[in-house]
């Protein structure tokens, strides 16, 4: 008798087995590599001006130094926008930070940007609040609120970004300020900062032209 039932139940398991070999394979199969070609891209967000308190905002030039302005067309062409709008930043008094990948040091960033004696300058890989002094600067000048430009997009620009924004900073970010080697990573840069639970409720979109200082 017990034979006969471990008989059945093996003639069940194996029954349904021949039925799940002969199902389709269902959609949770799918992974998004498979699904890459036939996504919609998201409509473009809409740049929005914004007026910075001078007082207690903080201008983060991150990463744009020379040979990766020379190796990164889209970062050598975002130079000349970011001088124009670190000029007005100094002139207002606002403070102006800068950072630098691991092994680069002050003489490695852009001339036309180039940091002035008493800027402080942190070094780390793509937070540049990792293990600096970033935050400890922000809040001993009293700053509320950073505009953050520098290469890469999808590097320093989106990691500090969101590590300023989980801290509790408003983010504003200039798209026609960061780069990186292709626009697929400017563009995911962007749809992160305002879609992301991190940052979607501190991070603005903006070009440094609708940037109003006061």
């Amino acid at each position: 008798m017990i034979k006969l039932r471990l008989r059945f139940a093996l003639f069940l398991c194996l029954l349904a087995l021949m039925v799940l070999w002969s199902l389709p394979a269902c959609a949770s199969d799918k992974t998004i590599i498979d699904e890459w070609t036939s996504i919609s891209i998201p409509t473009p967000p809409s740049l929005k001006p914004v007026v910075v308190d001078v007082s207690s905002t903080a201008f983060l030039i991150l990463d744009i130094q020379t040979k990766t302005s020379e190796q990164r067309p889209r970062c050598a062409a975002s130079v000349p926008g970011i001088a124009d709008f670190l000029k007005k930043a100094r002139e207002q008094g606002m403070t102006v930070i800068y950072s630098l990948t691991s092994t680069a040091t002050p003489a490695d960033i852009v001339s036309q940007i180039a940091p002035l004696p008493g800027d402080p300058v942190v070094k780390s890989s793509v937070d540049k609040f990792y293990n600096t002094d970033l935050d400890f600067i922000l809040k001993l000048r009293g700053v509320k609120s950073v505009v953050i430009v520098g290469t890469a997009a999808h590097g320093a620009v989106l990691h500090t970004a969101t590590a300023a924004a989980i801290r509790g900073y408003q983010v504003i970010l200039p798209v026609d300020g960061m780069s990186a080697e292709d626009a697929y990573a400017e563009q995911y840069t962007a749809w992160h900062m305002l879609n992301s639970p991190g940052t979607r409720n501190k991070a603005a979109l903006t070009k440094l032209s609708m940037i109003e200082l006061r």
